[in-house]
């Protein structure tokens, strides 16, 4: 390499040598912010363990997947497309800001094997990268200062928004790259070494400076470098202290993602089913009493809304946005454990302080936040252990005491007779026989039905079809009957893990009794808690699952649609679709049927479903919303052509069914279950 002109090393400033400043500036801007992220990590110490460190190839594909390849950006194309480049094109220049903080000190530094073909091809890609971030950068700033898009919105009541602060940290970007570039434009305008790449920053600086005498192209390259290394230290020491502290920490939130979305985390980690008796206090009631990686998913929120713009809670006017709920959560941290002087002794209750009781309730835990985050920030687990401090603290909505005293009572959140729990097999028809553990009985499969459909005279219907298509597929199976109790699937999601732990002791013990060496059964939440929440069961399945797969050998065939007028589409149940990733059984049964025309809700289908609100005990918690859920999914199907939408859910059934009546669309559209449209068509 051809011996430079000047560098910064070799200057003076006000008869100070250059490198000493520039060798103070690195060391105390890495000083401060290693005493911030001291201050930061220790509430993280204090928080609730939470076994993060399993399974490490799988996190290892994830942090590949989901952090260096920006896999969910794209979801929002423009903006997505836009943070992509400027995440890469950072990898790339980061390097060179490493050269760059050593070429202040060491003359002649070259990072190690860049000094030769490598290097040159590398500042090929870098003068390209820094030439995209910033024409990026041009453009963001355009989005959040002018644009301004809704989901950046912060309602007054909540505080200031974050706009400033995204203002000033793409001015620091833009800053860096400018300087960056003057700095080697100013030594390739001295003839130091080469050309720029064409059409980059770095080559425009080199032609507008290229007229300057060597003194001040000296000056030009030590005002450059000083800006560049201050503005890098600055913007250093700048990130934990807002909303961008996710440029350091969305790596390791992603490493430590949630691997399981279907399952809820239990109390306490390390306390087992049976220690629950002797734990003094349930739930999370203080910043504490959260884990480690909850509080670290409150420094890794990007404030990007892309979790409350697709919340269907946000969407019908709820008191809930899972994006303040980071918010409030990092600014309570931030107030309580401040960077400088002493954290605040007193640990003050959440509940009624930062969130309020109506907001936590209105979550149907449908997961399409955390669907939606692209750096992997989890909710749900937050919200049911709320939930679960609300109940030990006796904070219970009036609307759902009822349903849970039944529930722990009868088993069924209506308190219905036991012995009732098995009358929808008497109208399953002449020649399909029903088999009962009750009665003794024993078979291949059971037929798991739950509450909803056990008890529900409109629901029922889904049972019966269900029992006459497994009939007809072969499929030897019983039912518990008045053996079986409620899943528990809502009551561990409202909070009331106590009753959940002795609903799923009961059905754990008359599973296993029947010896049965598979579980099918028509409800996603049945199927989400056997699969997830229970423990030593045999395979469960979904009936959908049952039905492509005798559609696929043949033992399931179907008579053609009397009426072809009519347009279908499919509505994705939150517990089969986004928690369990069965999106395709039900459209292959469908699509199997002769004649049928389906169509899909473009944008809010697969894991961008839109839930109908009847998670997380919705069915009977009365919220304060604008808008029915339901009502917004009718027009969703309506939108896209669809006469009849078809679900897989007794709970999205009921509630679609309401919202048809709602919207007053009573014989412009039906909703129907899976099982009863392919019971329908059933050659028999």
């Amino acid at each position: 390499m051809p011996a430079l002109p000047f560098s910064p090393a070799s200057a003076v400033v006000a008869g100070v040598p250059a490198r000493l400043l520039f060798l103070l500036i690195p060391l105390a801007g890495l000083a401060c912010f290693s005493w911030m992220m001291v201050r930061r990590v220790a509430p993280l110490l204090k928080a609730a363990p939470d076994p993060r460190f399993d399974n490490i190839w799988e996190r290892t594909i994830l942090v590949l997947k989901v952090w260096l390849a920006q896999w969910r950006h794209p979801r929002y194309m423009l903006a997505g497309v836009l943070h992509i480049v400027l995440f890469l094109g950072f990898l790339v220049l980061g390097l060179r800001s490493f050269q760059l903080v050593f070429l202040g000190f060491m003359e002649t530094f070259t990072l190690p094997g860049f000094g030769g073909p490598l290097g040159a091809v590398y500042n090929v890609a870098k003068d390209y990268a820094a030439t995209a971030v910033f024409l990026s950068v041009v453009v963001l700033a355009y989005r959040r200062g002018i644009v301004r898009p809704a989901r950046y919105a912060v309602p007054r009541e909540l505080g200031k928004d974050h706009t400033g602060e995204a203002i000033l940290v793409l001015g620091l970007i833009a800053t860096l790259l400018l300087s960056e570039s003057a700095f080697e434009g100013s030594l390739l305008a001295a003839g130091g070494h080469g050309s720029a790449a064409p059409l980059t920053l770095a080559w425009a600086c080199q032609h507008l400076l290229a007229g300057l005498s060597l003194p001040v192209l000296a000056q030009v390259n030590l005002a450059s470098y000083a800006i560049h290394d201050l503005t890098f230290f600055y913007f250093l020491c700048l990130l934990p202290v807002g909303k961008h502290f996710h440029v350091i920490t969305s790596l390791f939130n992603v490493a430590f993602m949630r691997l399981r979305p279907g399952n809820v985390k239990p109390v306490q980690h390390g306390v087992d089913d049976k220690g629950l008796d002797e734990l003094k206090s349930f739930g999370v009631k203080t910043l504490e009493d959260f884990t480690w990686k909850h509080l670290l998913d409150f420094y890794s929120c990007a404030d990007c809304g892309r979790c409350s713009d697709q919340c269907p809670a946000n969407r019908v006017k709820r008191p809930l946005s899972p994006r303040f709920i980071s918010i409030k959560g990092r600014d309570h941290t931030y107030q309580r454990y401040p960077l400088f002087g002493a954290s605040k002794a007193k640990a003050e209750p959440l509940i009624g302080g930062i969130y309020s009781e109506d907001e936590i309730w209105s979550c149907t835990t449908c997961g399409a936040c955390e669907e939606e985050c692209p750096i992997g920030i989890e909710y749900i687990d937050k919200i049911v252990d709320l939930r679960r401090g609300m109940v030990d603290e006796g904070m219970v909505p009036q609307s759902l005491q009822k349903p849970l005293s039944a529930l722990a009572k009868r088993g069924n959140p209506w308190g219905k007779l036991e012995k009732k729990r098995a009358d929808w097999a008497a109208g399953v028809g002449e020649g399909f026989e029903v088999k009962l553990a009750e009665k003794g009985d024993s078979a291949e499969a059971l037929y798991f039905v739950d509450s909803m459909t056990s008890y529900d005279d409109r629901m029922q219907k889904i049972a019966q079809s269900t029992a006459r298509i497994l009939h007809k597929a072969d499929v030897d199976f019983l039912a518990l009957g008045k053996e079986e109790k409620d899943s528990g699937h809502e009551v561990r999601r409202y909070g009331e893990e106590m009753l959940f732990q002795s609903l799923k002791e009961q059905n754990t013990e008359a599973i296993l009794e029947t010896r049965a060496r598979r579980i099918i059964t028509s409800d996603p939440h049945a199927y989400n808690a056997l699969k997830n929440d229970y423990a030593g069961l045999p395979p469960v399945e979904h009936v959908s699952e049952v039905i492509a797969a005798g559609v696929e050998s043949g033992k399931l065939k179907f008579n053609p649609l009397a009426d072809t007028t009519r347009t279908y589409t499919y509505h994705d149940p939150c517990y089969l679709g986004r928690h369990n990733g069965l999106y395709e059984a039900p459209r292959v049964a469908m699509d199997a049927i002769p004649g049928i025309r389906r169509v899909e809700m473009e944008g809010a289908c697969h894991d961008r479903s839109f839930c109908c609100g009847g998670g997380g005990l919705g069915l009977f918690f009365e919220p304060e919303e604008e808008q029915r859920m339901g009502v917004v999914r009718i027009h969703m199907a309506r939108e896209a052509g669809a006469s009849v939408i078809v679900t897989a859910c007794p709970f999205c059934l009921t509630n679609l069914e309401d919202a048809i009546k709602v919207a007053g669309l009573e014989g412009q559209m039906e909703a129907i279950d899976l099982c009863e449209l392919v019971d329908a068509q059933l050659q028999h």
